[in-house]
């Protein structure tokens, strides 16, 4: 309001050009003949035009505002070039310091240049860590880490022999060593025995703590620091910690506000007080405006519903006050959040079809941040976002307000997208929220395309949105192609089954055919051995009962017949011209010809023998002295 500078990144920039000095910042912009200075009372606005669509008064009024720090001036209009912000690095190897001063455009690789030409170490050797936002690579800008203005860095060389100096090797075997670090929570009355290896620095182990006792950084109270540990990025082997166990004792401050004495008394003392890394927006209220007043909003009509319960048992719950709130604040035209766990929000959105699945997006809102209503109403709640997100994106929500539910989101953040992710999330600012997740499945994880900030635009959100879908239409595609390719080999599979399956049908219906046919051949093969055996059996009992041939020469009457067979063989036999009819039946029998199934016929005159009475003499039925017959099969 005072300079016109809508810029945020620019008003940033200065703000940290003046060791983030308000006035002195204001006073930078704005000439001083039109400037604001400080006086001993508060903030005066000196030779300014005074703020207004009409007024062009060339003075203002000197005396101090009860109700506001300061008085909106409208300078000149000018344009205000950005200059570029210089970082300072002090760089720790072995036993050596190295300061390097670059442009906040520079990049990580070009720090590693310049250690290279100090060092005399290879670039591709380095390990440049000391990084508060996690491990960073070469091309990564300077910039977009947020740096303060003195940063510490050391350099690791993991590849390279130790020198041999007794000074350095003692060094890397610190940075090798683990350190028992035993923190008491002074308000709980509660002990953490921390195991950290020496390489970790000052700031790990208290973010660490943050996770345990849920004392922000910028909150905590330490004691027991060795007062040679005077930046947290220093390493716990060089901070001059007991090996191998270390008691430190942490508590909360007891007021966020502090006055300017008591603030330069704390920082006398850095292993006392937590550095906050500047990531804090101190209370407007430091100033002399409240938060209310500062947006002309009353205080009262910023206490709303909470958007989420702390500790909600279930999440779908949670989000459907979520919603409910949400609607209540900025209206029904909204995303539609996914009501469910973020569990199920995963298998809803990538673990379909190819061609249904979709992106995840993740709303993470913030009470306190000052960007929240803008964001929400203006942004989140446009028609065109509203439209997009609900064709492309799976939209899930949560409420990180209240440290219960943060630390509940951390955890699920840890185990679904890593310890990376999660600690990127960690160290976002509170007025840096909301922030908007974008995530892509892919077959072994899922990946975190985008982080997009608070500080944003309706049309910025939509190219980030629309950057977001077309890295995963390509994906999607090759995810298409890959399951029609499957699945047509699943289908080929299928086909090929299905014609062995039908073929293996074929052979066992014609294996048990054939094992059919050879049981019933066996079955007849059985039955008539069995019945050659009984008519073997009775043909052997018929010969055995014959009465003995008689001789040529016996004086008893004898008759001579002789039997022609169907195959065009005779045999021939004598039989007493007394003996029956019966005798000559069971003869041709014992020869295998049956008088059930053949009958015996006399020639002259023709006759049918079988027909007779079989219990006549040989001689009643004029079958003497001799006779031929021949046999034939009955029909």
């Amino acid at each position: 309001a005072c300079t016109g500078i809508e810029n945020i990144d620019e008003a940033i920039t200065l703000l940290e050009q003046n060791n983030w000095d308000l006035v002195a910042a204001i006073n930078g912009v704005i000439p001083q003949e039109n400037g604001i200075l400080q006086s001993e009372y508060g903030v005066e606005t000196l030779h300014g035009p005074a703020y207004g669509p009409t007024s062009h008064s060339t003075a203002a009024s000197s005396t101090p505002s009860s109700s506001s720090a300061f008085r909106h001036v409208v300078p000149s209009r000018q344009i205000v070039e950005r200059q570029p912000r210089m970082l300072d690095f002090r760089v720790e190897y072995r036993d050596r310091n190295v300061d390097v001063v670059l442009e906040d455009s520079s990049t990580v690789g070009d720090i590693k240049h310049i250690l290279e030409n100090e060092l005399q170490i290879p670039a591709s050797k380095m390990l440049l860590k000391g990084w508060k936002t996690g491990d960073v690579d070469d091309s990564t800008v300077l910039k977009s880490l947020h740096l303060p203005k003195n940063n510490s860095l050391y350099v690791l060389t993991p590849d390279l022999p130790p020198p041999s100096s007794s000074h350095s090797g003692a060094l890397q075997e610190s940075l090798n060593q683990t350190f028992m670090l035993i923190v008491t929570h002074r308000e709980v009355q509660r002990e953490y025995n921390l195991n950290f290896s020496g390489s970790s620095t000052i700031q790990e182990v208290k973010r660490n703590v943050y996770d345990l006792t849920s004392i922000p950084v910028r909150h905590q109270l330490w004691e027991g620091w060795p007062s040679s540990a005077t930046d947290d990025s220093m390493t716990l082997a060089v901070s001059g910690l007991t090996f191998p166990c270390h008691r430190l004792t942490v508590g909360r401050r007891s007021s966020p506000v502090q006055t300017r004495e008591q603030s330069e008394e704390q920082c006398t003392d850095v292993h006392m007080v937590s550095d906050s890394d500047g990531d804090d927006f101190e209370d407007a209220t430091e100033f002399g405006v409240d938060d209310g007043e500062m947006f002309g909003v009353a205080s009262s009509a910023l206490r709303k519903s909470p958007m989420m319960p702390e500790n909600a048992e279930n999440e779908g719950d949670a989000l459907l006050q979520f919603t409910a709130e949400f609607s209540s604040r900025y209206g029904d035209c909204h995303p539609v959040y996914f009501i469910g766990s973020l569990e199920a929000a995963f298998q809803e959105a990538f673990y379909g079809k190819a061609r249904d699945r979709k992106l995840l997006a993740i709303y993470l809102h913030h009470d306190e941040s000052v960007l929240t209503n803008v964001f929400c109403s203006q942004m989140l709640c446009a028609e065109s976002i509203v439209s997009y997100l609900s064709q492309n994106f799976i939209t899930w929500a949560w409420d990180m307000t209240k440290e219960a539910n943060r630390a509940r989101f951390l955890t699920m953040c840890t185990r679904h997208f890593g310890s990376v992710v999660a600690q990127t999330i960690r160290t976002q600012k509170t007025d840096q929220f909301p922030l908007f997740l974008i995530i892509m499945g892919k077959r072994s994880s899922n990946e975190v395309l985008n982080v997009i900030q608070g500080n944003t635009t309706v049309d910025e959100l939509m190219m980030r949105l629309m950057a977001a879908m077309e890295i995963f239409s390509a994906q999607q595609q090759e995810d298409i192609k890959d399951e029609d390719e499957r699945e047509a080999r699943e289908n080929v599979k299928r086909e090929q089954d299905e014609a062995y399956r039908i073929s293996l049908e074929a052979d066992r219906a014609k294996r048990e055919a054939q094992e059919r046919e050879m049981a019933e051949q066996f079955r007849l093969e059985q039955i008539r051995k069995e019945q050659e055996e009984e008519r073997e059996a009775i043909r052997l009992s018929l010969e055995q009962s014959l009465p003995p041939e008689p001789k040529e020469e016996s004086t008893e009457s004898v008759s001579k017949l002789r039997i022609r067979t169907p195959s065009g063989e005779f045999f021939e036999r004598r039989f007493l011209a007394s003996s029956k009819l019966q005798v000559v039946f069971d003869f041709v029998a014992s020869k295998g010809y049956p008088w059930e199934e053949y009958k015996l016929l006399g020639t002259f005159p023709r006759r049918d023998v079988t027909q007779l009475d079989p219990n006549k003499s040989l001689l009643e039925v004029k079958l003497y002295p001799q006779e031929t017959l021949f046999l034939e099969a009955k029909e």
